[in-house]
């Protein structure tokens, strides 16, 4: 075939659809003329008979006069498919049309304002040809539709009627055109459910719903603004979709939420309104957001409970808590920070997920807690304040933290009892021990390192000490570095001169103090330097410090105690 004649042919195919008079031309169009030249990817719906239809036009003639447009009047067209509110033509060529879709329409005389027209506007036997997009298509039987985009593996509940939900959310016309969005404010939608404060439609697409879950929710136009609209953004009948996050919700009626993750198999105590609690925690949003950790710190956060140092909610969360427990607690904001939130990182209205680790907790009455693990069964002699006591010990803290140890070191601890050379419970702990005898001793820090603790050793901790008793050697009362077992000398001056020169030098008085502990007639304070504690001795006597004593210098310490009360006297 000639290039020219296949030319021909393509121009009077063209001619006929757009009813232009041409070669063969088959006289006036039966029907409407459907070009659909825009058809979307994806289509979930058409155009049906009975259907609520939202769309845009230009009409013109075939000319290209325009006689009409939607777009002039800057509001879409709304209207029911099929029921004769449209001209027929127009009835036809819109269904089976899918939102977005585009179309041409051709529309012969009979099928638009046939021989009569309208006046001023459009002649009669007009051909119409109609540019449609179809923006909205609905039903009054639609039901809402709901499709979960995402959801948590765990949901330990769900949102009900009365329930104050946190939400973000991107809103959409049918077409896709955005009218508003909660990320473009930089916060959440807070809102009740089931109260009247929103839209039938979200209402009721929240409902189910778990913190965390996405949802895409369409809402027809009767579920949501209706014949009115809303403002500029939302036209009136327009469907609306809601692509929705659900951050956080609760119920006004909500109390604290525990769950107990992980419990010691042995809780001798549990705590109390009261206790001094320290422990570690994650604070995180519902979302999972983390807003604090005393982790990140390095440092246990440490309070009373029940006595409102801290939010109510966590007062009441760590009621009953064991050492070495993990909790979560969940604390919904009217026992948090309520509508404000507090700084940038807690929002108003949001419910906080503590993640709980007890390190320990005491109460500032507490004792030192005592447990024996071996007691010989000749046990005749305990130990006493003053004495002097050899004994071996492991101490950490209650989460199992080593400290300290004896047996780092090559021999036992020596101390003398109630002479403030330990810490106050580890004293009251050694005290009516047996030699050979083991215990555990709990201390709580006012008996221990206090509020400062020390080098390695946190504030306020509670320490357990594992001890046992090695040796002791009876002590003699405060004060005094050496008791007779019985009445001292009178003589005691002539018998403690040796050499009967008159005066006493550290020799002489050295011997005769040893001989006086090896014949059992007295006894030194106990020490790991016996001749420490006699050089002291021979000091106290020396008044004068000529390295020698003489009689007038040489006093017993109970002679001494009964001038001093004469002279009060």
């Amino acid at each position: 075939m000639a290039p020219g004649r296949s030319i021909l042919l393509l121009v009077i195919l063209l001619l006929s659809v757009l009813g232009a008079p041409a070669l063969g031309d088959p006289g006036p169009l039966e029907d409407v003329v459907i070009d659909r030249y825009y058809i979307p990817k994806i289509c979930l719906r058409e155009v049906q008979m009975g259907d609520f239809i939202r769309y845009h036009y230009n009409g013109t003639f075939k000319d290209g006069k325009k006689f009409d447009s939607s777009y002039d009047r800057g509001a879409t067209v709304a209207g029911v498919v099929g029921v004769g509110r449209l001209i027929t033509g127009m009835d036809r060529g819109l269904q089976g049309m899918c939102v977005n879709e585009r179309r041409h329409l051709i529309v012969p005389p009979h099928l638009g304002y046939g021989s009569i027209g309208v006046a001023g506007l459009i002649p009669p036997d007009a051909t119409l040809y109609f540019d449609v997009v179809m923006l909205d298509i609905w039903n009054k039987n639609d039901k809402l539709q709901i499709t979960t985009l995402s959801k948590p593996q765990h949901c330990n509940r769900t949102v009900e009627n009365s329930d104050f939900v946190r939400y973000h959310y991107n809103g959409t016309l049918l077409d896709g055109t955005p009218f508003d969005s909660s990320y473009s404010k930089d916060s959440t939608y807070d809102t009740y459910v089931g109260t009247g404060w929103l839209i039938k439609g979200m209402d009721q697409g929240l409902l189910g719903m778990c913190a965390g879950e996405k949802r895409s929710i369409i809402i027809p136009p009767f579920l949501a603004y209706g014949e009115k609209g809303y403002g500029t953004v939302i036209p009136p009948q327009a469907s609306l979709v809601f692509s929705v996050l659900l951050v956080d919700f609760h119920n006004p009626k909500d109390g604290v939420f525990l769950e107990h993750l992980e419990v010691p198999e042995t809780c001798k105590r549990r705590a109390v309104t009261g206790d001094f609690v320290r422990y570690h925690y994650n604070g995180t949003l519902m979302d999972g957001t983390l807003f604090d950790s005393s982790y990140s710190r390095n440092h246990t956060y440490n309070t009373y409970i029940g006595k409102g140092y801290i939010i109510p909610g966590m007062d009441q969360g760590l009621q009953g808590v064991c050492v070495g427990e993990r909790r979560r607690v969940v604390v919904p904001p009217h026992l948090a920070y309520g509508e404000n939130g507090a700084g940038n990182k807690i929002p108003g209205s949001a419910v906080l997920i503590f993640d709980v680790h007890i390190i320990d907790f005491h109460n500032p009455t507490d004792p030192v807690e005592i447990e024996t693990v071996y007691r010989p069964e000749a046990c005749n002699i305990t130990t006493r304040d003053r004495d002097f006591v050899r004994y071996h010990y492991n101490c950490s803290l209650l989460d199992g933290t080593k400290l300290f140890s004896s047996h780092d070191y090559e021999k036992p601890q020596e101390v003398t009892l109630g002479t403030n050379k330990v810490i106050e419970g580890l004293n009251s702990g050694l005290l009516n021990m047996c030699a050979g005898e083991r215990r555990v001793l709990i201390i709580p820090p006012h008996l221990g390192l206090g509020e400062n603790g020390a080098r390695g050793v946190p504030g306020s901790a509670v320490l357990r000490f594992e001890v046992e008793l090695i040796s002791m050697e009876e002590g003699v009362p405060e004060g005094y570095l050496f008791i007779w077992h019985g009445d001292p000398p009178a003589n005691l001056y002539e018998q403690m001169d040796l050499n009967k020169d008159g005066e006493i030098p550290a020799e002489e008085f050295s011997t005769f103090i040893k001989t006086q502990v090896a014949e059992g007639k007295g006894r030194l304070m106990p020490s790991s330097d016996p001749e420490k504690v006699i050089a002291d001795m021979f000091r106290n006597q020396d008044r004068n410090q000529d390295g020698k004593i003489t009689s007038e210098e040489l006093k017993l310490k109970s002679d001494e105690d009964q001038e001093k009360i004469h002279e009060e006297l």
